[in-house]
Parts: C-alpha cells; structure tokens; sequence
C-alpha cells in the first residue's frame, strides 16, 4: 500500500500541474486605492500603515472619528500618501455605501472590521451573539455589496483584491468562542463563493487566519480557554498587517499568520482555491500528517478540558 502511494503521488502532482495548474498572481499595491473597515486601530492600522509604505492611498472606515483622525495623522506623518477616513458603521448599510461612493472606485478592499465576546455558549447572551453575527458577518456583507459595483467599473482593470479578516477560531473551534467562531466561519464560506462569482472580473478573494494577538483581552476569555491558549503567545499587529498586504499581493486565498496557523491551513484546506503549485504540491502530499497533528491537539485539548472541569468539580465538593 506505501509502495503504491509512493508510485501514485507523482502521478497526482502531474496532474496538478498540467490540469488544475494553479496560477500566481500578482496584485499592485503602489499606486492603488486600498480600503480598510475597521481601520482606525489595532490589525486595520497596521495594515494601513504597511499599505503606505508601499505607497497606497489609504481609505479607513470606522465608528470613532476621534480615532480615526489619529490613525490618520500617524499615518501621514510616516508616509507621504493621501488618506480618507470616514465614520460608519457596517450594520448601516445606507451609511456604508455612502462612504464607499465617497471614497471612489476601490482597487483593495481589505474588510478587518470585527467583535468578539468569548464565554460559554449555555451563559452567553443572545443578544451579544446577535451583535457578533451584525458585526462581524453583516457587516462584510454590508461592505463587500457596497463596494462591488465600483469594483467592477474601476478604470484600473488589473488584477483587484477583496480581503476577509477571519480568525484562527475561523479554522478550528475553541472552547469559549462558539458564537464568535461561527460568525469567522462563515466568512470562508463567503469567500470561497465570491472567489467563482467574482474571478471573471479579475477580483480575488483572500483570507485571513491571525491567532490571537497582543491586543487581545485575555482576562476576559473563560478560564478554560486561557489554559488552551496558554500555549500560543501574541502576535504583533503589525506583524500580522505586513503578512497580510504581502499575501495580498501574491493573490494568496487563504493567509496564515504563522506556522502553527500554516499547519492548521494545509490539515482544512478542503475546497479552498490555490493559486502557488508549491502550496498545492505540499496540500496533497502532506494533508493527511497535519490531519493526525491536528487530531492529536484536538485530544489534547479535550483532556485540558475534562481534567479542569474534575477539579472544579472537586474543589465544590470539598
């Protein structure tokens, strides 16, 4: 059975090439308009700000304008770029779209915006859950339903990008995050759709995975999921901002922000698209090592979950 797995792989890897051929891409940034909601603070700033200094024009859409007025003048006093901003927000669909008119054509739309509440689903509120699934899904749609007819008629007809920031809790379920994981799956869903609706218009589709970052509010997670997480140390935004326009450039799908997040990426790669033959090569051939990695975190997260819950148990006997 090896031996013809070994025979059978090369066949399969031809195949890739010849048939499937998955093709680069490149995406400018110079030059280009680049939109970002969500962009005042945090990851959407770094990404603005590494955006700049590749000499975009910068559009940011947030709540705050006090917020974003400083997020603009950091960035223009760095970079020599023109940049907009605009207050909405992305539950107002009028709001959004007149922003988006205001701003004009749009060559990358980067959707970063995002809530998240993490707490057992049983305590969790509905109306926080609903929030999530305003913000953080509704909201895309909102933004992306805005923005694409200016898209489709920019004069630039080169190759255009639309970028989801999704979450690794968009890759894999972790306990604390069921109502916020949902909301960040379904942006995969969104765009591996978009990417066949929209790839006659030379608009590609991207993904974002960052883990958890230094901004996040870790005293807020259930006590549960900070043992689980322990383990995984934050990420710089602005560590995930110069990934992010990178891969956007290369017309990545789906963007890890790390190799922990890249072996998770190849183990749920299903039906993504894949435009690197190298990534495509690695998919295949080590798909089924990553699926048993994964299996054995997923046990192991199991096991910090039933010991945890038997000492809490214990200690309210006691």
């Amino acid at each position: 059975m090896v031996l013809f797995g070994l025979l059978l792989l090369p066949i399969l890897l031809l195949l890739l090439y010849f048939i499937v051929r998955p093709r680069p891409i490149n995406i400018p940034i110079k030059n280009r308009h680049v939109f970002i909601t969500g962009g005042s603070m945090g990851i959407g700033l770094a990404i603005a700000k590494q955006a700049a200094s590749e000499g975009a024009r910068i559009s940011l859409l947030a709540r705050s304008v006090d917020r974003l007025q400083k997020a603009k003048e950091s960035i223009c006093q760095a970079y020599e770029v023109e940049v907009s901003i605009f207050s909405a927000d992305v539950r107002d669909y009028d709001a959004v779209e007149r922003a988006i008119k205001e701003a004009g054509p749009i060559d990358v739309l980067v959707v970063n915006h995002g809530v998240y509440y993490m707490e057992e689903f049983e305590t969790q509120g509905l109306d926080v859950m609903k929030t999530m699934v305003d913000v953080n899904l509704m909201g895309s749609f909102n933004v992306i339903k805005a923005a694409l007819p200016l898209m489709k008629d920019r004069k630039d007809k080169g190759p255009a990008s639309i970028a989801l920031m999704s979450s690794m809790a968009g890759q894999a379920g972790i306990y604390g995050f069921a109502a916020y994981s949902a909301t960040k799956f379904g942006l995969r869903g969104l765009a591996e759709a978009l990417q066949q609706e929209l790839l006659v218009n030379n608009i590609h589709l991207s993904i974002i995975f960052p883990p958890v970052t230094e901004t996040s509010a870790r005293e807020r997670m259930p006590e549960i999921t900070k043992i689980i997480l322990e383990s995984s140390p934050g990420m710089k935004a602005e560590e995930v901002g110069k990934i992010t326009i990178q891969s956007i450039k290369s017309g990545s799908f789906s963007i890890p922000c790390r190799l922990d997040g890249r072996a998770v990426a190849i183990a749920t790669a299903g039906l993504s698209p894949q435009t690197s033959f190298l990534m495509a090569s690695i998919e295949v051939v080590f798909a089924g090592l990553f699926r048993f990695v994964a299996l054995l975190l997923q046990w192991r997260g199991y096991e910090i979950i039933e010991k945890y819950n038997y000492s809490h148990k214990k200690q309210q006997v006691e």
